[in-house]
């Protein structure tokens, strides 16, 4: 793959970063499209899109950080330039993304439900996209496979910035989790059509995004983000992923009950 898109010199321009950027604006277009459903103000829905993207970045990295020093890995090594540039952990990002969403709702004074429901289709999009640019940078890779659209690393920039090994048939998981990503944009749009109550789009999302990376686990072969409790099945990946849900069902169950007091 190419982790490197080209180079000028020494300026590099790496391809997750370029796919990371597309998807910021494929999600952003999805967001204001689906947010004048409920008349949101497209003002609103940028700024909220660009904070919510920059404290997701953070958070990624910060996930990833945490989780190598948990791991025994030195300061050093934790905040090698190799190490920060990569993808960092997708779901720091969305604990954060979320926090900086809280406060942006709040401070441009928007509807907690329907801004929920407009955003969610476009941070799967957002997603989607960006796990292509893992598929590029070979990071969040699979583990073994002898199927026959396993796929082979074999540039040394993929193993020097993700530890991505080389030379070695692996599941394509990053392609697993875009079609994945993308079906879940397609139910979400699909079920704003026939929305019950608003928040339920939200809901839906958080519980189809935990169930799809549980799952997914299976096929991660980069378990390095971190094992809890001692046991091998509950890897970081897995247990945000059963947070997920969790949310998911309580959003949904606080929306709902919200809409029938106010009926």
């Amino acid at each position: 793959m190419h982790p490197i898109l080209f180079r000028i010199g020494s300026f590099e321009v790496g391809t997750y970063g370029l796919l990371l950027a597309l998807g910021f604006f494929a999600a952003l277009a999805l967001a204001m499209r689906q947010g004048k459903k409920d008349a949101l103000a497209p003002e609103a829905l940028s700024d909220l899109s660009v904070t919510v993207l920059i404290a997701g970045v953070v958070g990624s990295k910060l996930l990833m950080i945490v989780v190598d020093l948990i791991n025994g890995g030195t300061l050093a090594q934790v905040f090698d330039f190799a190490t920060l540039r990569a993808g960092g952990a997708v779901h720091g990002g969305i604990i954060l993304g979320m926090a900086a969403f809280f406060w942006r709702v709040r401070k441009w004074k928007l509807p907690m439900a329907a801004t929920l429901d407009a955003l969610v289709p476009a941070m799967a999009l957002g997603q989607a996209i960006g796990r292509l640019g893992c598929f590029a940078a070979g990071c969040c890779y699979g583990t073994e496979c002898h199927l026959p659209w396993a796929v082979t690393f074999t540039n040394p920039d993929a193993h020097v910035f993700s530890g991505t090994p080389l030379l070695q048939a692996l599941h394509p998981v990053q392609l697993y989790t875009f079609l994945v990503e993308l079906a879940i944009v397609g139910v979400l749009v699909l079920l704003r059509r026939r929305r019950a109550f608003p928040g339920q789009i939200a809901g839906v999302f958080f519980i189809l995004e935990g169930l799809s990376r549980s799952i997914l686990e299976i096929w991660r072969g980069d378990l390095d983000r971190g094992i809890w409790l001692g046991l091998p099945w509950l890897s970081t990946g897995r247990l945000t992923g059963m947070f997920f849900i969790l949310f998911g069902i309580g959003l949904w169950w606080w929306f709902r009950r919200r809409q029938t007091a106010e009926a």
